[in-house]
């Protein structure tokens, strides 16, 4: 019983820090990358579907996204949500595909991204500390000797520890990532 509530608590924590790469890949740093687009949705016939389900989205170039819509006629709708999710992309439809330079970023834009992403990291420690919050009242609920709940605590406080430094680990590469010309 004991072992299963550390190896759950741990299993969340390896899907909060999941969540927490996924989202960083969003954050673009200078380059094209498909997974920017991720959070993108688009009002298709009254729908919102995500931009993946609707089109193919391929790097032809470093700094260059190309979607190609498997239906035409939601181009202008692609194009609004692309403009919506403020991404600070300038969509070029031409037509049949739609275009996205990306532009360089400034130094003031990635200082931007730089807080952004810090506050991603922020928001993956408070994940953490609920985990832990929800697995120390389990363990106050189980019916076992203190000393036996103080141990299996510290047990938890131990995986908190080190998912944060995880955390710490993975902003700071981002931010690095970031702010390299």
């Amino acid at each position: 019983m004991e072992n299963e509530l550390i190896n759950e608590v741990e299993n969340k924590m390896k899907g909060a820090i999941a969540n927490l790469e996924k989202r960083f890949a969003t954050v673009r740093a200078g380059r094209a990358n498909p997974s920017s687009l991720d959070g993108v949705v688009v009002d298709y016939y009254g729908s919102m579907t995500p931009l993946k389900g609707l089109a193919t989205i391929s790097v032809p170039e470093a700094t260059q996204l190309l979607i190609k819509p498997f239906d035409r006629s939601c181009l202008n709708s692609i194009e609004k949500a692309i403009l919506a999710a403020n991404l600070g992309f300038n969509p070029s439809n031409d037509g049949e595909t739609i275009r996205i330079v990306i532009p360089a970023l400034t130094e003031e834009r990635r200082r931007e991204l730089t807080k952004q992403v810090k506050a991603m990291a922020e928001e993956a420690k408070v994940v953490i500390r609920n985990i832990r919050h929800d697995a120390n009242l389990k363990i106050e609920k189980m019916e076992l000797p203190e000393k036996k709940k103080k141990g299996m605590m510290k047990d938890v406080q131990d995986l908190v520890n080190d998912y944060n430094k995880d955390i710490d680990n993975i902003y700071k590469d981002k931010e690095k990532e970031l702010m390299t010309v």
